[in-house]
């Protein structure tokens, strides 16, 4: 949330008409970059050195004579790292820390060919090399004998070395670098009444892509914009700078709350991606073939094969740029996941619904709001509070008028198995009184400006300086205030959002942190403002893990985010509006986040500012029931909208779709285990489980849930009809309401009220899903399971089911989980371990067993459990619908057996 709140505007124009953000045309380094001379770069082959990690060798710049150090480096895990700097930098520049987790395992680097212009470097992989040619400067990526990847093929590599200050003190008429600087803006840079001093001068990286045979590109998350990448040719290039824009535009490419520069690119064949690891201002532009034809003389025409050109523009930093290869989908998420670390596991409540609002008034109306949830049969996991909670806007504190008693309220709805989670940001108000400002003060735990005095902006407390969690220091220091002891009125069931912490800075430049401040090391905030959300969320989900002794898992929403926010938690799409459009742009970022590997996300159910229409509200419950996370949450200025302020059909509406995905919450926890161990989103665009089918490369508005689930939220008003594209041609379709059965590779017309939205599971799969009711996920976890098996064309299906105990790390530390696969083949269901050296008590039973499918009455249906008596099982079939139903069963889930069905 911003300061501007009375206004849907998500710029405000100042009294010379510019606008609060920037555009590209507004930023020297960007000019520089694209409108500067051509530069080409030669490699100097006899400094070729093959080391340990890869492969070394230095670059020339033909023109100025400048050398650039380039590293590569080859993976097992089928990437290719190329890190690019200065030879001999007047001091060392910025290389993003603490994104790439773990030893990256590199393949020592062999010269397979090397001719006066090329040499060709191989690794252990059977397919793939690398092979440099020596002027102009290319770097290729070959699988086999085909290229795949060129690096510099446009010439566009751009390295501006650090300098010392010059002096300019000399006397009228002013001096030539007096009057370059004010043309290039390379040491002082002004944007409206903001200026940003450069300490070393112009700093900025670019370099260029080719991706052979592509053309269609996702990723660079936030924008809200489409799923597939747009063309950005005569237009804004992809801005990546964390911004706080309230009520954003839409189809726009600007920055907005994080950033990761990741690009995939994806054909029927093969998925490529690049990763592009800088945390300063960064600039995409990205371009397609125009045409697959190309005249050829005199008469013929010449078929060339597609590419994209992807031009990345860092205003600091080195080029540390990763290839990955995949060659699938799954491979490249995998391969992602490892570079910059896995999904975390949330605790089961954080996939339940979440209620929050700017802001409850005081615990009396949190109590109500929690009654509410009761009254009308409606379950819930977490209630927000979001910073009027606090004493005068002071972190770590409670309003003792509103919230007397804190530690009461969070145990009173602990004894429901519910939890609260509270706001905490990174400003602190300067107040020379209150303890925990003092302590950051003395600690030198904060920001400093360029001349080296406490940075102080203005946020929700007035007159406010900004914690510096780049610091190993800082980060500890602030973990440390989430103890129980020190953080008073806490409990364990008391969890945290980071909000702010682009970070926003109401009177600071686009709203955020000055360029020019200061950080531990004598970083500038240029070289890694896009890091600071990563860092607080870091160290929050450091401080309450801390908290429990490094027993329960935490759970921590944050605002801002940047590759690798995904270890830490959740985030969400920031301060919506409530329209339809913004209802419907939702899906597309969503996915794009799931892309680019932060799986836990969401957007703000109904809208953050403005009122929904009922209709508006329920289908924006129904999309974000079928998301990864799905929280309400709105303004202080709209209208309350608990779900039942709006008559009884809508409340039924918006009860029904809640239950449904507590339902399903044994499938979204699986799903979350293998976002956790594999890297696979839950929520995956169709093009990733049908790679060859082109016609899904372009789809944002649907999408599928892990591979079983086909979901078609809708996102217009008024609609009674749908038309539904299933993909595959092979493929079978189960409407999970109606149980109707369809072929895939066709269009759907299918009728839709209100109650509706169109859901179907894929032939094939297996679905797990809770029987009966409750409150809250530790309701749910005590329920029987029902097993939806859908079969293919061949009768076959095939699922599994992740079980632990949803809130601990028990099943990382003693592996107390157990994992089980159900496979469906020749009419017989089989329930059998899926992972070695998983064990769980988990008392979950299985009580029926759906068979979509069926093609026949069975005669008999017979339970065999090892070492026990077969048992006829009781069963029910409906042929008009293919339908067989075995039910009151009592399987144990973490038990061997099998049902057969004759």
């Amino acid at each position: 949330m911003t300061a501007k709140t009375e206004s849907v505007t998500s710029v405000v124009p100042n009294d010379e008409g510019k606008e609060k953000f920037k555009k590209s045309d507004d930023v020297a380094f960007y000019r520089r970059q694209i409108q500067g001379p051509k530069l080409t770069h030669q490699v100097l082959l006899d400094t070729l050195v093959l080391t340990e990690g890869g492969a070394r060798f230095e670059l020339l710049q033909a023109v100025t004579k400048a050398r650039l150090l380039l590293s590569l480096s080859a993976h097992k895990s089928d990437f290719v790292r190329i890190l690019v700097d200065e030879v001999q930098p007047i001091k060392p520049r910025y290389r993003v820390p603490d994104v790439i987790v773990g030893e990256q395992r590199s393949e020592p680097l062999r010269v397979e060919e090397q001719t006066e212009d090329v040499v060709t470097l191989s690794w252990s992989s059977r397919c793939y090399r690398v092979r440099v040619w020596r002027i102009p400067f290319r770097l290729e990526i070959l699988c086999d004998q085909n290229v795949l990847v060129t690096f510099n093929y446009e010439d566009k590599l751009r390295f501006e070395s650090l300098q010392h200050p010059p002096s300019l003190s000399c006397e009228p008429p002013r001096c030539f670098l007096q009057l370059q600087e004010e043309q290039t803006g390379s040491w002082k840079e002004t944007f409206k009444e903001f200026v940003d001093v450069k300490a070393n001068g112009p700093s900025s990286v670019g370099a260029d892509l080719r991706l052979h045979g592509f053309n269609h590109a996702f990723g660079l998350p936030e924008h809200a914009d489409g799923l597939q990448l747009r063309e950005t040719r005569g237009g804004e290039p992809y801005r990546l700078y964390n911004l706080d824009v309230f009520a954003y535009d839409l189809n726009s490419r600007l920055g907005l709350y994080g950033s990761v520069p990741l690009v995939l690119a994806h054909k029927a064949d093969r998925t490529l991606g690049v990763f592009w690891l800088n945390a300063s201002e960064t600039y995409v532009h990205l371009e397609y073939s125009s045409t697959n034809l190309q005249e050829a003389p005199p008469v013929k025409r010449k078929r060339t094969p597609p590419y994209t050109d992807v031009h990345w523009l860092s205003e600091s930093g080195v080029v540390d740029c990763t290839v990955l290869l995949g060659p699938g989908p799954r491979q490249i998420f995998k391969q992602y996941a490892e570079l910059t670390g896995y999904q975390a596991l949330p605790p089961l409540f954080a996939l339940g619904y979440h209620q929050s609002r700017w802001n409850y008034r005081d615990e009396a109306d949190v109590k109500a709001v929690d009654a509410g949830f009761d009254l009308h049969q409606i379950p819930y996991d977490v209630i927000w509070l979001d910073i009027e909670h606090t004493d005068g806007k002071k972190y770590f504190t409670w309003d003792p008028d509103l919230f007397p008693d804190p530690v009461g309220l969070q145990r009173h709805l602990q004894t429901k198995g519910r939890k609260m989670v509270v706001i905490s940001d990174p400003h602190i108000k300067v107040d020379p009184f209150w303890s925990l400002y003092d302590d950051a003060k003395k600690g030198e735990h904060f920001i400093k400006d360029r001349e080296g005095q406490v940075y102080q902006g203005s946020c929700w407390p007035g007159e406010s300086s900004y914690l510096d969690f780049s610091s190993p220091r800082t980060r500890a220091w602030y973990s440390r205030r989430f103890s129980l002891k020190k953080y008073k009125g806490s409990t364990t069931s008391l969890f945290v959002w980071n909000d702010m912490n682009e970070p926003s800075v109401f009177d600071g430049p686009e709203q955020t942190m000055p360029k020019d401040a200061v950080h531990h090391g004598g970083w500038e905030h240029r070289d890694l403002h896009n890091l600071y959300g990563f860092y607080q969320h870091m160290a929050t989900v450091e401080g309450l893990i801390t908290r429990s002794g490094g027993a329960e898992r935490p759970f921590v929403l944050s605002g801002s985010f940047f590759a690798g926010s995904q270890r830490f938690g959740a985030v969400w799409t920031g301060d919506n509006v409530a329209t339809w459009e913004y209802l419907k742009i939702s899906i597309p970022m969503i996915l794009s986040l799931s892309l680019a590997g932060v799986a836990f996300c969401g957007a703000d159910v109904g809208g953050f500012v403005q009122d929904p229409e009922p209709e508006l509200l329920v289908r924006w419950y129904q999309a974000a029931a079928l998301q990864p996370f799905f929280r309400g949450h709105s303004a202080k200025e709209t209208k309350r909208r608990e779900p039942w302020l709006f008559g009884e059909e809508v409340t039924a509406v918006i009860r029904s779709v809640i239950q449904q995905r507590y339902t399903l919450l044994p499938f979204w926890y699986t799903l979350f285990h293998h976002a956790h161990t594999c890297g696979l989103p839950p929520v995956r665009p169709l093009w990733v489980e049908f790679p060859i089918e082109e016609s899904t490369f372009t789809v944002d508005d649907c999408y599928m849930i892990g591979g079983a689930l086909l979901a078609c939220p809708v996102t217009e008003p008024g609609i009674q009809e749908v038309q539904v594209s299933l993909p595959g041609p092979e493929e079978v379709w189960y409407d999970i309401h109606s149980r109707q059965v369809y072929g895939g590779g066709g269009t759907l017309r299918l009728p839709v009220t209100l109650e509706s939205v169109p859901v179907f599971q894929r032939g094939g799969s297996v679905v797990c899903r809770s029987v009966g009711s409750g409150t809250c996920t530790a309701d749910f976890q005590r329920l029987p399971l029902e097993i939806t098996v859908a079969l293919d064309s061949q009768g076959e299906a095939e699922g599994e089911l992740y079980v632990d105990d949803g809130h601990s790390f028990c099943y990382r530390d003693r592996k107390a989980f157990s994992l089980r696969r159900f496979s469906m083949q020749a009419g017989c269901l089989l329930c059998r371990a899926a992972s070695r050296g998983g064990s769980s008590h988990c008392g979950t039973m299985v009580q029926s067993v759906t068979i979509l499918g069926v093609k026949k009455q069975p005669s008999s249906v017979t339970v065999y459990i090892p070492g026990e008596e077969d048992t006829p099982a009781s069963f029910e079939y409906v042929e008009s619908h293919s339908v067989l139903t075995v039910y009151n069963l009592k399987l144990r889930v973490t038990v061997d057996w099998e049902i057969h069905i004759c």
